[in-house]
């Protein structure tokens, strides 16, 4: 048997089986892994793959792709890592076929690292300090528990060597308790069924410490599951044990652990056994179970991480996704008391026109002034829609606006989440875009672009910065950063951007570009004009044939020489879209004219099958051409209704048990969704108030921007605390 890396071939998974599992795991057909896997390998990023290569993996939806891409990479990994655990192991002289099976078979890194952990060179621990002193046969012969030794005392006595520090036979003994208890820590049986038996019964102890904190009291005696810990339970303790207001203590049942240990490595009675069992028992208090405890505080807080970044990033996708207003001219608002309302007019593509500040809620209160004010802009620049952000006197803007378009019937009122505008208007990119404004108007811009084009706008906008998950400062940074930035990708992917207006941030996020490739396109758009075609990317320095294949498809030209060039049909398809459109009567200056709603029907007479092989496609992209032919540049972003709000309640004082409000939903979390009804303070609706089902999280049923009915059911004004039921009848609760 080989003994190095390059002799591990036997030990790995490899290509077809890392596929075969994965196939398994995530229940979708192996060819289907292995073609995703080659496209990946080739280059490709999953926008791409999900949307113009359908046939290759049965039109899986990106987020799934995203998943096995990730399972992939963490499967090819494992692999890796097996080859140079079986070489190390090798190379020391300790590679056996039970050894080879157990890297084979270990299904997870912590499984492996358990295998390989007897052989880490480690840094001077006692059993080391033992073994140098020449007690290692010793403790081997005791660890065999066979009887053939004598006595303890008398095989003990053979090692007395003064000369090595071994003075008497109780120095003997205590190093080859030592030698034995490391063993036992490092044996990768025990370690997995401590694993298993510490998920399945042991407990998390919570006390406070000193006077504890507020913050925290609800956690002070907080005892609970560690397998079923739910994730803003550990994160909220882990920050208040961060801060020094919580001792955090995991308990397995020390008693029945010890007895559990003792049952796998104690082989009979007598001396030697009961050695070996007071050694596992020193094992399993200084060895083992502080790095149990420590294992176990880590994967919690992993799979903590895990949701909140999942929840963060489900409700990133509707908050981007939220519906355009597009070529509008608005007038963007962003309230405030002492300073001042600050207010700018941008046009239909966001160019700003104007800006000022008013001042008609209290302490000044000049609402006169600021009613002429605004009227002379919008008859001016012909405002079409006043987007008023929800911060601090939104409620009382909105009741002076909700006055002034009294008198403009033209103009259209809507209120806008202004999360994450002041972080834009202090940024790099907020000043280098309006270097000449002050920070605070900066907000009122962002706010207006945002109601036009919330994705273009909010690319622009840090995600952790726009306060739609939990925890979100505690979460390892690269993770998260990772999660989000493949959010805004499939939405920016999704919708498509138009090639000649897009910002570089949002060509950024397109498949196969990057920072440096959107400057680029800019910076060529600047000094050559707009784009005629999109073929014209291929002139851009740093766009060769790979990236050109991956963004061309979400890139678009209106108007362009091309009517298939503003549309989401991939240039390498031009030849198969034109073939379609022949063999159902059209011609690519049809699309021109603003779709060809007819085309489906067609398509659906003639037969999908026969005329994708007509035009030599598959079914999937037969179907996704024709419906863009149909709707040619169609935004997939539908616009909901707007929420109404009561006009009795501005404050939190007007609040009363029972009463019905409107609201939006501005953040999703584990224990609930928080509410927008339209006061300072967002309401909470915990997740037990939801539905009138059982649910397990608040995602099931909602999501961020949708518009609910809730009654109110407590309000605590000196907390600032709302609860809000949004089931049809709030008196009743579900059974858990």
């Amino acid at each position: 048997m080989g003994t190095g890396i390059e002799g591990a071939a036997g030990v790995l998974m490899g290509a077809g089986a890392i596929e075969a599992a994965l196939a398994r795991e995530l229940g979708v057909k192996p060819v289907h892994v292995g073609n995703v896997a080659a496209l990946i390998d080739g280059g490709c990023t999953v926008p791409f793959i999900a949307r113009y290569r359908k046939e290759a993996h049965g039109s899986t939806d990106d987020q799934l792709l995203r998943h096995m891409a990730d399972r992939l990479r963490y499967l090819r990994d494992l692999d890796a890592r097996r080859a140079e655990v079986y070489g190390a192991i090798g190379s020391q002289g300790g590679m056996t076929d039970a050894l080879a099976d157990a890297i084979r078979s270990a299904g997870s890194l912590a499984a492996l690292e358990d295998i390989y952990r007897p052989y880490v060179r480690k840094r001077k621990t006692r059993a080391a300090a033992a073994r140098e002193r020449g007690l290692g046969p010793l403790a081997d012969a005791i660890y065999a528990q066979d009887g053939s030794g004598g006595t303890l005392a008398a095989m003990a006595a053979a090692y007395v060597d003064p000369d090595r520090g071994v003075m008497a036979p109780e120095d003997a003994l205590a190093g080859a308790s030592d030698i034995i208890a490391e063993a036992v820590s490092e044996d990768a049986g025990v370690r997995a069924m401590l694993r298993r038996r510490m998920g399945a019964e042991g407990k998390v102890l919570v006390t406070a410490v000193g006077e504890g904190n507020p913050t925290y009291s609800m956690y002070s005696g907080f005892t609970g599951d560690v397998g079923s810990m739910k994730g803003h339970w550990v994160l909220a303790i882990n920050r208040g044990e961060r801060e020094g207001f919580l001792k955090v203590a995991l308990d397995c049942g020390d008693d029945g652990a010890k007895a559990a240990i003792r049952g796998k490595v104690v082989k009979g009675v007598g001396e030697c056994s009961e050695f070996v069992g007071e050694a596992a028992d020193d094992a399993y208090d200084r060895l083992i179970a502080p790095s149990m405890e420590r294992e176990w505080r880590a994967a919690m807080t992993d799979r903590a991480c895990e949701r909140a970044i999942r929840t963060f990033a489900d409700n990133l996708r509707p908050a981007l996704m939220q519906p355009p207003v597009k070529g509008a001219v608005v007038m963007g608002f962003d309230p405030a008391y002492r300073t001042g309302c600050k207010v700018a007019v941008v046009d239909g593509t966001g160019a700003l026109l104007e800006t000022g500040v008013v001042y008609p809620v209290a302490p000044h209160g000049d609402a006169a002034a600021a009613a002429n004010e605004l009227s002379r802009m919008i008859r001016k620049h012909k405002v079409g829609v006043i987007a008023l952000g929800n911060g601090t006197a939104s409620r009382e803007s909105e009741a002076f606006l909700a006055g002034l378009v009294k008198g403009f019937p033209e103009v259209s009122l809507s209120i806008v989440s202004e999360a994450g505008a002041s972080v834009y208007s202090a940024s790099k990119l907020g000043a280098s875009e309006f270097p000449g404004l002050d920070v605070s108007l900066r907000s009122a811009v962002s706010i207006a672009r945002r109601l036009q084009d919330p994705l273009a706008e909010l690319v622009k906008i840090d995600p952790k910065s726009m306060g739609l998950g939990q925890y979100q400062h505690d979460m390892p940074e690269a993770r998260l950063g990772k999660a989000l930035t493949e959010v805004v990708e499939d939405c920016v992917n999704a919708v498509g951007v138009d090639l000649n207006t897009a910002s570089p941030e949002l060509l950024s996020y397109v498949s196969g570009l990057g920072p440096a490739t959107a400057s680029g396109i800019v910076r060529y758009r600047d000094e050559n004009g707009p784009f005629a075609y999109r073929g014209q990317l291929r002139k851009v320095p740093r766009i060769g044939p790979k990236a050109y294949e991956q963004c061309a498809g979400f890139l678009r030209v209106p108007g362009g020489g091309n009517a298939l060039d503003a549309t989401g049909v991939h240039p390498e398809s031009y030849g198969a879209a034109e073939a379609l459109l022949s063999a159902c009567g059209y011609s690519v200056a049809d699309v021109a004219g603003g779709g060809l709603g007819p085309i489906l029907d067609k398509v659906r007479g003639i037969g999908e099958k026969t005329l994708a092989d007509r035009c030599g496609i598959g079914v999937p992209t037969l179907l996704d051409i024709a419906a863009e032919l149909a709707r040619p540049g169609r935004d997939p972003r539908e616009r909901p209704p707007k929420p109404v709000f009561r006009g009795d309640v501005t404050e939190i004082a007007d609040l009363r048990v029972g009463m019905s409000v409107r609201g939006t939903v501005r953040n999703v979390t584990d224990f609930g969704a928080f509410i927008d009804i339209g006061v300072h303070q967002d309401g909470l609706a915990h997740v037990s108030e939801i539905a009138d089902r059982y649910i397990r999280h608040p995602s099931e049923a909602l999501s961020v921007g949708d518009d609910v009915d809730a009654t109110v059911l407590a309000v605590d004004a000196e907390r600032k605390r709302i609860s809000l039921s949004l089931k049809r009848r709030p008196d009743t609760r579900p059974s858990h």
